[in-house]
Parts: C-alpha cells; structure tokens; sequence
C-alpha cells in the first residue's frame, strides 16, 4: 500500500477508506492506498498555514529561482510522469509526453505573466509616491482532475505558489500516480516543507478540504460540482473561487474551406483525447447541402480509421476512456440521443479488448428534440445540419456553456461576424476547438466557470493588489471648511 498523505514534507498512509486505481487499458492495478480522512486534511491545511508565514515572506526572486529550479527537475522526471499519466487514465503515450513538456513549460509562462499582471508598480505623487503591489490569498486548495492531472493542477499550483501562496493538493482518484512525481521534484528544488501538501482519496477527501480552513479553491472538473463548491461558498467572499468546468462546444463549419482539411479539424476537435478534453467539440454544425455531406463522409472515414489502442502501443491516437463506467456512460448518452432522434453515422461501441475502450461516434442530431445541454466526456460527436451562416451561430450558442468553440471557413467575412457574435472564451479559426496556448487566458462564460480564466490568467486570482500612497511624513491637511 502506497503513502497517500504529504504533510509537512513527509509522507504517510492515510487513515481513510482504502482505494485502489485500475488502468483503463489493462485493467492493472496501478495505485492501492488509503485516502485521506478529515484529521489528514486539517493536518494538511494546518502544515501549509504554518508554512504560509515564511513562505509569504520570501523574496519574490527566491520563490522565481526555486520554481525555475521545480521546472528543470521536472523536465528530467518527464519519461516518468508520461508514463504514470497514461497508465492511470489510459491516454496515448505521445499526449502524456506532451503533457510533461507543458508542465515544464508552464513555470517560464507563468513567471512572465506575474510580472505582466501582478508584479508591483512604482509611480511619483505631489505627495510623495504611489506604489502597487499584490499580496498572497493564503492556503489554496486544488483539486485536480483525471483528464490532464500533471498540467491542470500544476496550471494553479504554479502561479499561485510564485505569488506565495501555499497549496493543499488533492489530485483525481482516478489518476493519482503523477502527485508524487510532483512532489519530489518540488523537493529536489528546495521548496520549503508545508509549502505544498497532498491528500489523495475520494469525494470524502474533497469534502474534507472544502470544510476546511482554506482561503482559496483553485478547481478543473465538472459543472455539478464546480456549482457546487460555488453554492458552498456562497455569502463568503473572502474565499476566493477560481472555477473551471467544462463546455458543450460548437464548431462551424461553412464553405469555402477544403472538405479533407475541415474533417481533419473536426476530427481532432471531438476525438482527441478520447473525446476527455473540456475543450473538445460536441457539435459540430454544417450548412445542408452537397458541402456538408461531403465534410460529414469524411468525418464518418476518419472516425472509422481512427487507431486505437494502450497506451504503450506504436502509433495510436487515442486509448481508452478512463474506465468501464466512463464507457458505459458514454453509450447511455448515444442511447439517449438515439432514443430522442438521432441518427447514428458511426456508432460509439465497446470494443473487443474491454476496459474503458471505446469506437468514436458520430450522430446527425438534425431532427433530434430535447437534448440535454450537457458534456459527455467521451468520442461522440453530434452533428446537425443549418439552413444558413446565421442559424449556425445561433444553434452554437444554444447552450449554457461557453468554453470553447470554432469556425472552419476560408471566408474571413464569415469569420469576423462569429468572432463578434458566438459566445466563447476560446474561438479558434481554422484550427482544433481542443487546441489552447497557455501564454493566453482559459476560460469562458456561462456555466464554463466564474469569470476567473487560467493559463495565463492564473495570476489574476493568485494574488489580490495592495495600492499605497506613500508620504516621506505627515503634514497638515487642508480642505474646505476644514479647521485650520
């Protein structure tokens, strides 16, 4: 049984219900532990409490130094946290490579965006000076999710321990094993002890951390819970929330634009990943005509030569879902579809192999009523069919949602009228709606989130401003009708 409880620097078992995690591919056992109770969690949040004091204090080019430090000993672990990556959640290998690479990244990204947006700012006054500052929340507690668990966490760790702040990390149950790689590295790089603690388990161990003593949550997942944690914090503003939850993400698709091109688009845009991307399309919308059936023949093609495969397989695309209840939940929303009028192009499936493998779908929602407006986590792709360009917008924004979205059409006339008007906080022309640079802001309206987007946003809500004015002494204030 593994440790499962970073305190203080030190691990240790929890004293929680004991879980085990599977690999979606082979169905191996790949993390057995017990999860973290509520007394690890208050010993978690009251390490980095203490270990706030000091670590607030440090200077800013000493905590620079220490995460440029977190960046090279990460990059020299990146094998290892491909690996745990895809044998946690079964993603392909070369994703969970590029996954590490970004984690490395991220930490020179994040540096320049504190400086750019919360770094300090000096300027001269009649009075004397005005300075601006930004000053650390406290304790942030992240919860991480299955779907990019070394990234996205790391995403809020990172610029929220440069503007001194200290985390309590509980990463997904469902893809656990990268936390530790984590952990040493920040070791190696001389983070101070308690500066960032860790309690795996499940929905309990969250549950812990969010009654806890805790100044801040930083949170990648679902909608449901993120308005959940949103609804607990109610009437509590002192807390900051920086919420993160998904979409149910349009995609145009209008001539001109080459027809392979558009489904090459389309493709990676729903099926990346598995379709376990919050920024993959669910819809893709397509005028009637000869142009979208032959754009929806050559989504159909590529659905059916996807390869699919384990993780450590030679020249995959995508693996499995990250487990059998995924897949299951999966086909029960194709049923669904189907049972409201969808028609089936290419149907989703479990394959012969088992675990969470799954063939991409695609369906022609068109005629179907009463959908939910909800994200599937999962290869399944609906497609429906629009009279004209204006229609198209309006079914893209037919949703509650407003994450990402995307047009594909070489006419920039067409382009500049659904940048102005379809409502998402990521809106890609001519590329994957699953496509995201972090050296720009992640996020979206509607129920994507609470106005707190990350990337490089991520500085925003780690740090609150402080702004001074600064008098060399105190003099004799005049006003009018003010005693002299």
């Amino acid at each position: 049984m593994r440790d499962s409880v970073l305190v203080d620097g030190q691990w240790r078992t929890g004293n929680g219900l004991p879980f085990q995690n599977y690999c979606p591919a082979t169905g191996d056992v790949v993390w057995d532990s017990a999860s973290a109770d509520k007394q690890d969690v208050e010993d978690a949040v009251e390490s980095a409490q203490v270990a706030f004091a000091g670590w607030s204090r440090v200077p800013q080019n000493e905590r620079t130094r220490i995460l440029q430090a977190y960046a090279s000993e990460l990059e020299t672990r990146s094998d290892q946290i491909a690996e745990a990556i895809s044998r946690d959640m079964g993603k392909a290998l070369w994703e969970s490579r590029a996954e590490a690479a970004t984690m490395v990244g991220k930490v020179a990204v994040s540096i320049k965006a504190q400086n750019e947006r919360a770094g300090t700012k000096d300027l001269d006054a009649a009075f004397g000076s005005m300075h601006l500052t930004h000053r650390p929340h406290g304790v942030m507690a992240v919860y991480g999710p299955f779907n990019f668990p070394g990234h996205l966490p790391n995403g809020h760790i990172v610029p929220a321990l440069l503007a001194g702040n200290v985390c309590v990390f509980k990463p997904s149950e469902l893809a656990p094993g990268v936390a530790s790689i984590m952990a040493d590295a920040f070791d190696a790089a001389g983070l101070p002890p308690g500066v960032m603690n860790i309690v795996h388990g499940g929905r309990d161990t969250g549950a812990a951390l969010l009654q806890s003593n805790i100044n801040g949550v930083l949170f990648t997942g679902s909608a449901n819970t993120g308005v959940f944690f949103h609804k607990h914090f109610a009437g509590r503003p002192e807390v900051i929330l920086a919420l993160e939850m998904g979409g149910n993400n349009p995609l145009i698709i209008w001539e001109p634009a080459d027809v392979e091109a558009a489904a090459d688009i389309a493709a990676q845009s729903a099926f990346l990943t598995t379709g376990q991307r919050c920024s993959c399309a669910r819809r893709v919308i397509l005028p009637e005509g000869s142009f979208g059936d032959a754009v929806i023949e050559a989504i159909v093609a590529r659905a059916k030569a996807l390869r699919i495969g384990a993780w450590n397989e030679e020249n995959i695309f995508m693996g499995p879902l990250v487990s059998e209840q995924a897949a299951s939940n999966a086909i029960e929303f194709q049923t669904m579809i189907s049972k409201l009028g969808g028609k089936s192009l290419r149907r989703l499936k479990r394959m012969d192999r088992g675990g969470g493998f799954v063939t991409a779908g695609v369906m022609d929602v068109t005629n179907a009523s009463d959908i939910p407006d909800e994200e599937l986590f999962g290869p399944l792709m609906q497609i429906i069919r629009v009279p004209d360009f204006n229609t198209a917008i309006q079914r893209a924004n037919a949703t509650r949602y407003g994450l990402s979205g995307g047009v594909v059409s070489d006419d920039d006339a067409l382009w500049d009228k659904a940048h102005n008007e379809m409502r998402a906080g990521i809106l890609n022309r001519n590329r994957p709606t699953a496509g995201a640079s972090g050296a720009m802001p992640f996020g979206g309206p509607g129920l994507s989130g609470n106005f707190r987007p990350g990337a490089y946003y991520a500085a925003d809500y780690s740090a609150w401003p402080q702004a001074s004015q600064v008098a060399p002494k105190a003099e004799r204030m005049t006003a009018q009708g003010f005693p002299k």
